[in-house]
């Protein structure tokens, strides 16, 4: 059987402490994007929104111009 010590966990202080720790030294080794970079991912995202936001529009007045004419005929 292990000793009572040893089998022990560390406070929470001394647990959040060594996450911090790993977080920041995690944070160093990151390669950031350059500006030019992020405005052109921000663009490409905006295209895309854009193009979806077109499509769904066109799909939405598709149907319901159905549903109206659909509604006529059964009147």
């Amino acid at each position: 059987m292990a000793n009572k010590n040893e089998a022990k966990k560390p406070n929470i202080f001394v647990r959040m402490g060594r996450k911090l720790k790993e977080t920041f030294s995690e944070l160093k080794r990151v390669t950031w994007p350059t500006f030019p970079k992020v405005l052109k991912s921000t663009g490409t995202v905006l295209l895309v929104v854009l193009v979806f936001l077109v499509v769904l529009t066109l799909i939405n007045q598709g149907l319901q111009a159905l549903l109206e004419l659909l509604t006529s005929i059964g009147a």
